[in-house]
C-alpha cells in the first residue's frame, strides 16, 4: 500500500483523481490518525505505561506506522468488564452516533484524599434521604413525587460542598418504582460514561463495535454529554463496588428558555449487600478544585442518585433521590414553575425515563410484538431503524437545548420574538447531516390543553396536514411501526403523504414518538426512500443525512389562566391570574432547516425571518386546530 506498483509494467503506480468522498475520507483518516497518537500518548501518561488494544505494550514504531497498528475485535484493552451486558444480550446502542466528548482539563489538580471523605459522606446522606419519610419528605398529590422538607433537611444534615450562594434556588425531589432490569446491569449502565476520543476513533477508523457511554443512552434527551475524566477507584475485583469518578455532564430540559446545567462532580457506587446497591452523585467544591473555579457557575449537585435493590432475576426497586441548587434568575418565568416543582430535573423525571428505557429494551427483544406493522422491513432493519431515530432524536434535543455537542452561534438579527432563540452552524464533512449552512430555531409556548389531547394531536398522521407544510395539505399514511413500549404512541415509524409532483414521490417522513410521566416527544425528519429501503434491510444508518424537527410537551402544574395573549411570535405570556384553574402543558417547538448547501456562504436575514415565521405560523395552526387561544 504505502509502495503500489503498475500491474502492466511493474513500476511505481501514478494514482490518479479520486472522488471528493475519497477525499474527504483521506483527511478524516488522517486527523483521525493524529488525534489516536494524542489519544495514546495521553493514555500512557495516566496508567504509566504503553497501552494497546490487547493491553500490552505499543512497540515504539507501531504508532509511525500506516499499516502495523492491529485493533483486536473483542473488545478495548482491558476496559470490558464482567457482566457488562443489558439483559437478554441486547445491546441498546454500539456508540457510534455519541459525539466525541474531550475531558475539559487534560490535567486534574487537587487533594484525592479530599474526594474520597467527600464520596462516603455523600453516600451516607444518600442512604438516610432514601430511607427517610416524613417530615424530611413531603408527598405530593397522588402520592407520587414527593418534595423535600428543607428545614427538616438543615436539621439533619450538614453540606459537603460548602454554603449555598445567596442567589440560588433549591430544588429536591424523592421517588420510587419498579424497572425491568437487573440491578447489576443497570450499575453498569451508570458507571459507564466513559467517552474517550479513542473509543469513538476506534470505531471509525477499525470498525470496531464497543458499547460505549450506556449511562447518556439510559437517559435520552435528559443528558447531553458525559465524560469520565478521572477514575480515582477503579473498584472491587471485578464488580463496580467503591469505584471512584470525577466526571463532567451537562443536564439538559427540552427547552431554549432552560439553560443547560453544566455539573463536574465525583460519582460513588457501594455494595451494601447482596443484591442491594447505591450510586451517588455529588459536586466538586471549588476549593478542592484550582481548575473548575469558574467552570461551571449555574448549578450544584449536593449528593443525589439511587439505590437498587433486585427484586428478582428480572426486577429492580429503585428509589431515586435529586437534590439540585441552581440559578433560576438565568430560567425564564414561564418555565420557572416547572423547575421548582421538581418536573425538570427531578427524580420522577430520571425514574421515568429509565423505566420507559427498560421497557422500550424488554420490547425489542420480543419476538412478536402486537400492533407492529414491519411489512418490508428485517429484523436487522428494524434496529437499524431505530438507531436512525435515536440520532434523530439526538440531533433535536442539541439543537432545541444549544447543548455544547455542536457548535452553535446563536443569532439575534431580523424581526425574531424574544423568545424564540434562533442559531446556526455549518457542516462540512458530517455525512449524517446535509453539507451546508444549518439554521436552528426553537421556542417554548403555554398550551392550556393536557399533555395527553396534545400529544395525540401531533403524533396522528391523519391530523398532520392541519400543521405540517410537508404533508402537502393532505393526510398522511403510516407505512412502518415499530414498537418501543407498551403504548401506542411510543414508537419509531414511516410516513408517506400524497406527493405533488414526481420529486416528492423519492420524500417520506421518518418519526419517533413517546410519551410518560416526565413528558412526550413527537421528532420527525424527511429522508429519501432509497437511503431508507438501505436501512430497512440491515445497512448502515450512519449515513443517511436528516435534520430533525419537532415538539417536546413538558408537564406542568395547573395555573391560573386568564386566556394568555399571543405575541408577535405566536408565543404566549405567563397566564395571568384571575381564579381561573386550568390544567395545561408546556410544548417546545423546535426546526432544524438547510438554508444554503454551500458550507462558506453567509447566513440572509430573510433566512432567518422565514424560519422564525414558520415556528409562528405552526404554532398558530396548532391552536387553532384544538381550539385554543
Amino acid at each position: 500500500m504505502t509502495t503500489p506498483i503498475c500491474n502492466s509494467c511493474g513500476g511505481p503506480a501514478v494514482p490518479g483523481e479520486i472522488s471528493y468522498e475519497q477525499h474527504q475520507l483521506r483527511i478524516e483518516n488522517a486527523r483521525l490518525k493524529d488525534e489516536l497518537t494524542r489519544i495514546c500518548a495521553l493514555t500512557n501518561k495516566f496508567l504509566g505505561r504503553p497501552l494497546s488494544s490487547s493491553g500490552s505494550p505499543i512497540p515504539p514504531h507501531s504508532l509511525n506506522s500506516n499499516l502495523e497498528l492491529a485493533v483486536g475485535r473483542n473488545g478495548f484493552g482491558g476496559l470490558n468488564n464482567a457482566g457488562t451486558s443489558l439483559p437478554m444480550g441486547f445491546e441498546f446502542g454500539d456508540g457510534s452516533m455519541m459525539p466525541i466528548v474531550k475531558p475539559m482539563v487534560n490535567e486534574m489538580q487537587y487533594d484525592r484524599s479530599a474526594f474520597v471523605d467527600v464520596a462516603l459522606s455523600a453516600m451516607d446522606e444518600l442512604i438516610k434521604m432514601a430511607q427517610m419519610d416524613n417530615p424530611l419528605w413531603i408527598k405530593g398529590l397522588g402520592g407520587g413525587m414527593e418534595s423535600l422538607n428543607v428545614e427538616e433537611y438543615k436539621r439533619n444534615f450538614s453540606s459537603c460542598i460548602g454554603m449555598k450562594p445567596s442567589s440560588y434556588a433549591t430544588e429536591a425531589t424523592k421517588a420510587t418504582g419498579l424497572v425491568y432490569l437487573r440491578g447489576l446491569a443497570l450499575v453498569e449502565a451508570l458507571m459507564d460514561a466513559v467517552t474517550f476520543t479513542l473509543y469513538v476513533m476506534l470505531v471509525k477508523l477499525f470498525s470496531v463495535l464497543v458499547e460505549m457511554n450506556r449511562w447518556v443512552e439510559m437517559f435520552p434527551c435528559m443528558i447531553s454529554r458525559a465524560a469520565t475524566i478521572d477514575v480515582l477507584s477503579s473498584g472491587t475485583g471485578v464488580t463496580r463496588d467503591n469505584e471512584l469518578q470525577v466526571m463532567d455532564a451537562e443536564f439538559q430540559v427540552l427547552s431554549p428558555l432552560v439553560p443547560v446545567r453544566q455539573v463536574r462532580f465525583i460519582r460513588f457506587c457501594k455494595q451494601h449487600s447482596e443484591g442491594v446497591w447505591a450510586v451517588v452523585d455529588v459536586s466538586i467544591d471549588p476549593s478542592q478544585d484550582a481548575t473548575n473555579t469558574q467552570m461551571f457557575p449555574n448549578c450544584r449537585r449536593l449528593p443525589s442518585g439511587c439505590v437498587i435493590q433486585e427484586v428478582d432475576t428480572k426486577c429492580s426497586k429503585i428509589t431515586w433521590v435529586e437534590h439540585s441548587e441552581y440559578d433560576d434568575s438565568a430560567v425564564h418565568h414561564l418555565l420557572q414553575p416547572l423547575l421548582s416543582s421538581g418536573f425538570g430535573f427531578g427524580a420522577h423525571r430520571w425514574l421515568a425515563t429509565l423505566q420507559r428505557q427498560c421497557d422500550c429494551m424488554a420490547i425489542l427483544m420480543s419476538q412478536d410484538i402486537p400492533g407492529e406493522n414491519n411489512t418490508g422491513i428485517t429484523p436487522a432493519g428494524r434496529k437499524s431503524m431505530i438507531k436512525l431515530a435515536q440520532r434523530m432524536t439526538y440531533n433535536f434535543c442539541a439543537g432545541v437545548c444549544a447543548s455544547s455537542i455542536h457548535k452553535w452561534d446563536k443569532l439575534s438579527v431580523g424581526n425574531v420574538g424574544e423568545d424564540v432563540r434562533v442559531m446556526t452552524r455549518k457542516n462540512i464533512n458530517d455525512p449524517g447531516e446535509p453539507h451546508g449552512v444549518v439554521l436552528s430555531a426553537a421556542t417554548s409556548v403555554w398550551m392550556p390543553v393536557t399533555q395527553e389531547r396534545l400529544f395525540d394531536f401531533l403524533r396522528d398522521e391523519r391530523m398532520r396536514s392541519e400543521w405540517d407544510i410537508l404533508s402537502n395539505g393532505g393526510p398522511m399514511q403510516e407505512m412502518v411501526h415499530v414498537a418501543k413500549g407498551m403504548g401506542h404512541g411510543n414508537c419509531v415509524s414511516l410516513l408517506r403523504g400524497s406527493a405533488i409532483n414526481a420529486n416528492e414521490n423519492n420524500m417520506i417522513i421518518l418519526q419517533e414518538t413517546w410519551s410518560d410521566a416526565s413528558g412526550a416527544l413527537v421528532v420527525y425528519a424527511p429522508v429519501d426512500i432509497s437511503s431508507m429501503s438501505v436501512v430497512m434491510n440491515g445497512g448502515d444508518s450512519a449515513y443517511v443525512a436528516l435534520l430533525p424537527s419537532g415538539f417536546a410537551i413538558l408537564p406542568c402544574i395547573s395555573q391560573s389562566y386568564h386566556g394568555g395573549r399571543s405575541e408577535s411570535n405566536g408565543a404566549l405570556v405567563k397566564p395571568e391570574i384571575d381564579g381561573s384553574i386550568v390544567s395545561g402543558c408546556l410544548l417546545t417547538v423546535g426546526f432544524q432547516i438547510l438554508v444554503n448547501n454551500v458550507p462558506t456562504a453567509k447566513l440572509t436575514v430573510e433566512s432567518v425571518e422565514t424560519v422564525n415565521n414558520l415556528i409562528s405560523c405552526t404554532i398558530q395552526k396548532i391552536k387553532a386546530a384544538l381550539t385554543v387561544t
